[in-house]
């Protein structure tokens, strides 16, 4: 029997009440409430009927555009809920296959060494995803972007779609021209805060539908081919059916993609989405506040630690200090890949993780075809403004 969405979701919101209470948004004596997103992963390995979260996150900010040349690898440009939850998910994946490589009798539940048989040219990973396990992703909202428009209209005291301006421009802020539906958009901000090109989590998400849900360092790393997501889960409250069939499914923007197999474990890949009528206590639908307001907080979990950021840094850090650098940034994923790749003993992979510029690892010939993969489906999303700068470190220097 398929699982629920339901059990889905009691699996995430199970795993963050074992949260310590700091890393929670705060029921403030006044009576206001801190609200905040939550996602997760779940992996469901089907021959056990056992459903575990492996990786969870809060929050719900970015960086502005203005201030992507100064992360240098070490900031964070995008910590909403579900993008956090990816790149946690992604440190998951990487602890475990150092933990294989790291102790000869260490038999990881969820990851293995592929044979040489297995492994081609462009097929090449070390590692894979174990069969018969099946991954899930809960979000307590609505993905922002295109997901979220029919919700964002519901909201106006007047629902009648806005005019769409005359704009060269080819991709709109967060909630603007809510009239204009499939299209790649901004994260929403205030009309006031500095712009951002950090793309919405919808078109996030339904990329990863062509990419799996590996990061270009993880994809040197693991192979793609099981690493998609079977079933996204939103509360019935946030789930509009027209929204997501336009933004993930080949019946709205994607139809170009339909049946597409790049080869070497890429294929384009939909997932389904459920509804659950469970609730995240710290949503904005909770009637227990007076007043709720946004929380600055980002937590993440996995099973081999947890987190917490304010502002793409580490809490406790200023923003932008390499000391304050998130195990989950640039600069630390890379440094534990390149740790992986040395152990492997496969010369190719190590010599393409282990030096030169961040950006040169992404554009290396290795992570070619994940970037053709990339291209594609972007070109079939269209508007899909590149947030440049802010690639060009190095893994040397001072250790975060």
């Amino acid at each position: 029997m398929a699982v629920s969405g339901d059990e889905i979701a009691d699996v995430v919101l199970k795993q963050f009440e074992t949260w310590e209470k700091k890393r929670r948004p705060l029921d403030r004596t006044n009576g206001t409430r801190e609200w905040v997103p939550l996602s997760g992963i779940v992996f469901e390995e089907r021959t056990k009927n056992s459903l575990k979260c492996v990786a969870s996150a809060t929050g719900m900010k970015c960086l502005p555009q203005k201030q992507i040349s100064r992360a240098h690898g070490v900031t964070l440009h995008d910590w909403h809920a579900e993008i956090l939850t990816i790149r946690s998910f992604n440190h998951f994946i990487l602890r475990e296959c150092q933990a294989v490589l790291e102790a000869e009798k260490f038999d990881s539940e969820y990851v293995r060494r592929r044979d040489e048989q297995e492994r081609t040219e462009s097929h090449f990973q070390p590692f894979a995803l174990k069969d018969g396990i099946a991954i899930h992703m809960y979000c307590s909202e609505a993905p922002c972007g295109d997901v979220s428009m029919e919700l964002t209209m519901a909201a106006q005291e007047d629902a009648t779609p806005w005019p769409a301006p005359n704009l060269d421009e080819p991709l709109l802020q967060g909630r603007g021209y809510f009239s204009n539906l499939g299209i790649t958009r901004r994260k929403p901000s205030r009309p006031d805060a500095p712009p951002t090109l950090s793309k919405s989590c919808t078109d996030k998400l339904a990329l990863k539908q062509g990419t799996s849900l590996l990061s270009s360092l993880t994809s040197l790393l693991v192979s793609p081919e099981n690493m998609y997501i079977t079933s996204l889960v939103l509360p019935s409250s946030q789930l509009s059916t027209i929204a997501v069939e336009r933004a993930f499914s080949t019946s709205g923007r994607l139809s170009a993609l339909k049946g597409r197999d790049w080869g070497s474990g890429y294929a384009f890949k939909p997932f389904r989405v459920l509804g659950t009528e469970r609730e995240f206590a710290y949503s904005r639908r909770q009637t227990s506040a007076k007043e709720f307001v946004p929380s600055n907080l980002a937590s993440s979990w996995t099973p081999h630690g947890n987190e917490t950021v304010i502002g793409g840094t580490v809490q406790g850090r200023k923003q932008f200090d390499v000391r304050g650098a998130s195990r989950v940034c640039k600069r630390r994923m890379w440094r534990l890949a390149a740790e992986i790749g040395g152990k492997a003993m496969l010369p190719l992979l190590e010599k393409c993780l282990a030096g030169g510029s961040y950006a040169g690892v992404k554009n290396g010939e290795l992570l070619r075809h994940r970037k053709f993969v990339k291209e594609d489906v972007r070109k079939v999303m269209g508007g899909w403004l590149r947030n440049e700068d802010g690639e060009d470190f190095e893994i040397g220097g001072v250790d975060p």
